[in-house]
């Protein structure tokens, strides 16, 4: 129901699950596993899968804390977008990917809830996608000590939120990993 034309396809977008960015992230290895699980049911129905590498100067280029986490492996068909900004739709080639594989549907997991996986979220839905969040595949890291909620409680928000976002001839939503199947049912 996306408003965006001629894009019946979903894809599994995936942010940031660099070592640099969830090494010391809330449920890091339950997330990271729920994520591998998306993969598996992703390449078993055929669904795009687009990767999302963010890079500045703590997480530079080819360093370690800029690559994908061990236990998450990307295929070369599977297409990767390089990002500086927190919307990863901003000044990269997402757009261009996804209107290539004729995608107007999202399933988000990744990393940072409060920052790249919200812009993200946000981004898509202004552009015309539909967006669902997987609400136990995304994480962040504890920012307390600089006044934010604890991390469970900044995802907690972020699935409430999403939960109820609307706008005229989209969707938006959550879903648990479990509970994703293919081809994604619009969310209610």
């Amino acid at each position: 129901m996306t408003t965006l034309t001629d894009r019946p396809r979903t894809a599994l977008l995936i942010i940031d699950v660099q070592n640099g960015v969830v090494g010391q992230a809330h449920d890091r290895d339950q997330v990271v596993a729920n994520i591998a699980t998306l993969v598996d049911k992703a390449r078993a129905a055929d669904v795009p899968i687009v990767w999302v590498q963010h890079s500045s100067d703590d997480l530079p280029v080819d360093s370690e804390p800029w690559r994908y986490v061990p236990e998450l492996q990307r295929r070369d068909t599977e297409p990767v977008v390089h990002k500086r900004y927190g919307d990863s739709f901003e000044d990269t080639t997402l757009e261009s990917v996804l209107a290539e594989g004729r995608i107007g549907s999202l399933l988000v997991a990744g990393a940072q809830s409060d920052a790249c996986i919200r812009s993200t979220l946000h981004g898509a839905f202004a552009r015309g996608y539909d967006a669902t969040l997987v609400s136990d595949a995304h994480t962040t890291e504890d920012l307390s000590a600089w006044g934010a909620p604890p991390p469970d409680k900044v995802i907690a928000h972020t699935n409430l939120y999403w939960q109820h976002t609307t706008a005229p001839g989209r969707t938006a939503g959550t879903v648990e990993t479990a509970a994703v199947e293919f081809p994604l049912k619009p969310a209610v």
